[in-house]
């Protein structure tokens, strides 16, 4: 590390306050290992109506902050200061009852909130006007997906001659390519930012204002939840619309892999396992895997090869290509677990097979922490048929627990998952390329035929639970992206 640097990263969510998935990961986690790491690191995230102040002991910060939002005028806020548990990691929450006052971080119901435009660039803009309130003028704005895409957009026209942003570079990571922030060209003029952005090297997309478009043009430089993702935006489909868009800012464009928290994925030390084990003494699984077969009321069979699957039921995760081959994979001599929620019609698909296949197939449809614990340490093999994955969590799980990973191969999948060599006996999983059933049933009966080679499983096991996705490691990698994003925002290269 050659200097100390001053971060500010603003976000959507950030665990443990708020989360809905890798992003409030990132954003909760990250702050803290850059931290250790000497830098001065501030998170700004909403105070949603969950998140209660008396509970977290957060004190206001100085008066009503004003943010300008164009056309609507001034809006005010209060900001309350808190703590990263575990740190001494400032956290300011917007506080804005109008905006954030809600039980849900996006949608209700499954519909986004009509004034999801107006929340974001509220929040955009509340952060860079922080800066301010705070005396703190950061080196670098760690910004994340399309909620906060429109700092960057900020840093380059409002504040492009303001003394204690001017100098300030910006990093967007991009978590889902998918999702953009795409509203009414209107939405311009809340922006406040000049209608010669409207272009198709800003915000216009298809006449309408795409904030992460904007980001992405803007913003210093870019990232990507994991180096095959950086790789995949850039193409169809994995682009969205915008693979032209990320192939013309390529140069600036990086992929950093997220990390694990081994505090709490590690099967030595797992509260939430019926056995520790380790890969030096690796016998508590098989009580594990006993254990989570009689939650599931599933016969007791030692010697039956058992997949796990924790999910959301989706079509990007492959559940349509599954639903379509798991009668075939049911006639293998296997036993299955399902945990997971999302479309309706995989609920009652999936919900409706430990009745067609009672003591081999379970599932459990929601989210059950505990149960994803029991599955990932339980099952044999791990299941991850996504069609698209920008970084995925659960795979590095599986491995740490020696829960060998059947994925297909790309985004993050493919940068952590190594595929079984049956010459050299190398690999940590089993990794098909071809979405479609054929494909995924041929690599779920490789994984099944190899389970029974007791030799060549006493090498894969040990050798997945060694692997390791630090934050650590990640905290280095972003530490050499935020001084390149300063040293090309001060034009020293």
């Amino acid at each position: 590390m050659s200097e100390k640097l001053k971060i500010m990263m603003v976000a959507a969510e950030a665990a443990p306050f708020a989360k809905e998935g890798g992003l409030g990961d990132v954003a909760g986690t990250l702050p803290r290992a850059l931290s250790k790491r000497g830098h001065d690191v501030r998170v700004v995230i909403p105070r949603y109506y969950k998140i209660d102040r008396k509970e977290l002991g957060l004190k206001p910060v100085g008066g009503p902050l004003g943010v300008s939002m164009g056309i609507m005028g001034f809006l005010w806020c209060a900001v309350l200061e808190g703590r990263l548990p575990g740190s001494d990691v400032p956290v300011y929450f917007i506080d804005h009852e109008q905006f954030y006052g809600r039980d849900a971080l996006y949608h209700e119901s499954g519909q986004r909130y009509l004034d999801s435009d107006n929340r974001f660039v509220f929040l955009s803009r509340a952060g860079c006007e922080l800066c301010r309130m705070i005396d703190f003028s950061p080196d670098v704005i760690h910004v994340h997906d399309w909620h906060t895409s429109a700092i960057p957009v900020f840093l380059n026209t409002l504040y492009r001659n303001d003394p204690l942003l001017r100098d300030t570079a910006s990093l967007l990571t991009i978590h889902n390519i998918q999702h953009q922030g795409i509203f009414y060209k209107g939405l311009m003029d809340v922006l406040g930012v000049g209608w010669e952005q409207f272009t198709m090297k800003a915000l216009e997309f298809n006449d309408q204002t795409n904030l992460l478009k904007g980001g992405i043009y803007h913003a210093t430089l870019i990232n990507a939840v994991s180096p095959s993702y950086a790789k995949e935006i850039q193409t169809q489909p994995f682009g969205h619309g915008l693979d032209g868009v990320a192939r013309d800012r390529a140069a600036d464009l990086y992929g950093i892999l997220n990390g694990v928290d081994y505090d709490e994925w590690n099967p030595e030390t797992d509260p939430m396992i019926a056995c520790s084990y380790s890969g030096d003494y690796p016998s508590g699984k098989a009580l594990c895997k006993e254990e989570l077969q009689r939650i599931f009321d599933m016969s007791v069979h030692p010697d039956v090869p058992l997949i796990g699957m924790v999910t959301r039921l989706t079509n990007q995760k492959g559940i349509d290509v599954l639903a379509q081959a798991i009668h075939r994979i049911m006639d293998l001599d296997i036993q299955f677990i399902l945990l997971g929620a999302g479309d309706a019609w995989a609920h009652f698909y999936f919900g409706d097979l430990p009745n067609r296949y009672p003591g081999r197939f379970g599932c459990h449809i929601g989210y059950d922490n505990t149960l994803a614990h029991a599955i990932i340490a339980g099952s044999d093999f791990f299941l991850v048929p996504s069609r698209y994955e920008p970084c995925g969590l659960t795979q590095m799980y599986a491995l740490r627990y020696g829960t060998l990973p059947i994925v297909r191969s790309t985004g993050g999948l493919n940068d952590t998952v190594d595929n079984f060599n049956e010459t050299t006996c190398e690999g940590t999983g089993f990794v098909f390329h071809d979405m479609t059933t054929g494909a995924l049933y041929d690599t779920i009966a490789w994984a099944i035929h190899t389970y029974h080679n007791k030799t060549v499983m006493e090498t894969l096991i040990p050798r997945a639970m060694s692997r390791r996705f630090t934050w650590e490691d990640a905290s280095v990698k972003y530490e050499a992206l935020y001084e390149r994003a300063v040293s090309k925002r001060r034009g020293r290269h």
